[in-house]
């Protein structure tokens, strides 16, 4: 099984932010547990990681995004705690433990998610660098999210789209939106110029659509002991993925296109964006 590419003090950077973001907010001993158990001690850290890398990628020092990548994590966990609920996708599991409602109650599910939302904020305006720029960055992409997910779950599209295209619909807010807001975050507190921020901008938009294309495939062919997370829920709800509109086969040959191309849009960057070139690897190849 491929591995994260290490990466320690980055990793350090992010765990050591996200329990001071939570030690800081002096929160009741119960929501102080359901908090630290929605974040803490398990995930990729993908979001933050990214962030970190990307202000890298453009000759910046990861000291200075990592408000802004605690608060894509913080983001991220929100919409997990979320997402699991009863009235969404009503999922026992996740990363391996029971959900938040399970372990908590769907009250405190509920109000723990919308405390990181708003933890998240208090986050990125924290940055060291062009903070307004980070909180919008943000803010427009969890309203991407919320959006996507409104597609992934109700529908609400508008007329004359194809199943493709409402596929793309839902997966470039539902997941990409957040992941395109990581890259951006760490060019913006890296200070990209706009070459550079375009060249970020645009991984990140084909990394956002070549994650979901893997989970989509994962999600057929992987257990839920493997995963950590219910498999085969998606196909069995009737939501559209890429192996249900595309097939498998092609959906695999998809993943290897976007790979490519997030590769080649990386490469003017030089040296300094091998970290995200390392990433873009892995999560082509990944097997959770």
């Amino acid at each position: 099984m491929n591995t994260m590419p290490s990466r320690a003090d980055l990793t350090d950077r992010i765990e050591s932010g996200l329990s001071m973001a939570l030690e800081t907010a002096q929160l009741p001993p119960r929501l102080s547990d359901a908090a630290r158990h929605a974040v803490l001690g398990a995930g990729k850290r993908l979001r933050p990681l990214i962030c970190l890398l990307g202000t890298e990628a453009v000759g910046g020092e990861p000291a200075d995004s990592i408000h802004g990548a605690v608060s894509l994590e913080l983001i991220h966990a929100f919409s997990l705690v979320h997402d699991d609920l009863p009235a969404l996708d009503d999922d026992s599991v996740r990363r391996g433990r029971p959900t938040l409602h399970v372990a908590y109650g769907e009250p405190m599910a509920i109000l723990c998610g919308d405390l990181l939302m708003s933890l998240a904020m208090e986050q990125a305006s924290m940055s060291r660098t062009r903070p307004l720029d980070v909180v919008k960055e943000v803010v427009q992409a969890t309203t991407a999210m919320i959006i996507g997910q409104v597609h992934d779950t109700l529908g609400c599209f508008q007329d004359g789209l194809d199943e493709h295209e409402k596929l793309h619909r839902i997966h470039e807010n539902k997941t990409g939106a957040l992941l395109l807001a990581s890259a951006r975050i760490g060019a913006i507190c890296g200070d990209a110029d706009l070459h550079q921020l375009e060249r970020i901008s645009q991984w990140g938009r084909l990394i956002g659509l070549m994650y979901q294309v893997v989970d989509d495939v994962l999600d057929e062919t992987q257990s839920t002991d493997h995963l950590g997370k219910a498999s085969g829920k998606d196909r069995d709800a009737g939501k559209l993925t890429f192996p249900g509109t595309i097939g498998l086969d092609e959906s695999v040959k998809y993943i290897s296109q976007l790979q490519e191309q997030a590769r080649e849009s990386l490469l003017p960057l030089g040296q300094g964006a091998n970290g995200l070139l390392d990433l873009t690897d892995f999560l082509a190849s990944r097997t959770r």
